[in-house]
């Protein structure tokens, strides 16, 4: 069951920090909606790991669609474009 707290229960955050835990953020509302969470910042480090993932999987599949679709680079052409580039 989510743990749902008003924001002035802040005014003794020492209590309202006690009930955070990994998997267990407390919601805090203002005049009876969702306004903010507070997590754990272990939990929050792996969701920003998941988002970079998920955005990493999204590039890699545009790239796959892309070589699928306007064709694909050998070796030599990505070799001579980051030639091209260190030299300026």
């Amino acid at each position: 069951m989510p743990n749902i707290k008003p924001i002035s229960d802040l005014r003794n955050y020492s209590t309202v920090l006690e009930d955070v835990a990994i998997g267990a953020p407390v919601y805090l509302t203002k005049n009876g909606r969702g306004c903010y969470a507070i997590v754990d910042i272990r939990e929050q480090e792996e969701y920003e790991r998941t988002k970079a993932a998920l955005r990493l999987m999204c590039e890699l599949e545009n790239g796959r669609k892309a070589g699928e679709e306007e064709g694909w680079l050998t070796s030599e052409e990505i070799k001579a474009h980051f030639e091209e580039r260190l030299n300026g």
